[in-house]
């Protein structure tokens, strides 16, 4: 169980059904994932959630040089995925796994064609000094929040 103090809760109702709404999330998540979150040192060209446990969770620039952001610890279509965060306070790859907290998504029937999404991202005190600098942004409207939204409008089927 995570703290609240030490995580973020964000959700989205999308207008499409589960097994759709997962597949977007995860096997189409460039479609979707806001350029403007990347930490490659140049311009990004894709964003990738391979779609296996053990799986990369990582950033590909436009000279195909490549980021790490972390890894698929959980992947059980339609109904739930989770991934490590290894990024730090300053947005920087940081490989050690007891340093990373953990973005899990669930995903929620509501029936008529419809499918409630929430993400809580947890255990942000791992990442230590500046953790609370993490929440903040990732708690932001410019966080989560915004990109759930995003994702939600390019889910429609």
């Amino acid at each position: 169980m995570s703290s609240p103090e030490t995580s973020v809760r964000k959700s989205v109702v999308v207008n499409t059904p589960i097994a759709h709404a997962f597949k977007v999330f995860t096997e189409r998540f460039d479609s979707w994932w806001p350029r403007t979150h990347h930490i490659g040192k140049v311009e990004p060209y894709t964003a990738v959630m391979e779609a296996r446990e053990g799986g990369r969770w990582f950033e590909r620039g436009v000279d195909g040089s490549e980021c790490d952001w972390g890894k698929v610890l959980v992947y059980s279509p339609p109904t739930r995925v989770a991934v490590s965060w290894h990024l730090d306070a300053n947005y920087a790859y940081d490989p050690d796994p007891t340093k990373a907290s953990r973005v899990e998504v669930t995903f929620h029937d509501e029936g008529n064609g419809k499918t409630r999404v929430e993400l809580v991202h947890s255990q942000l005190d791992r990442h230590g000094a500046g953790w609370e600098k993490i929440r903040e942004s990732v708690g932001s409207t410019g966080g989560w929040g915004g990109i759930l939204e995003g994702f939600a409008k390019s889910a429609v089927a």
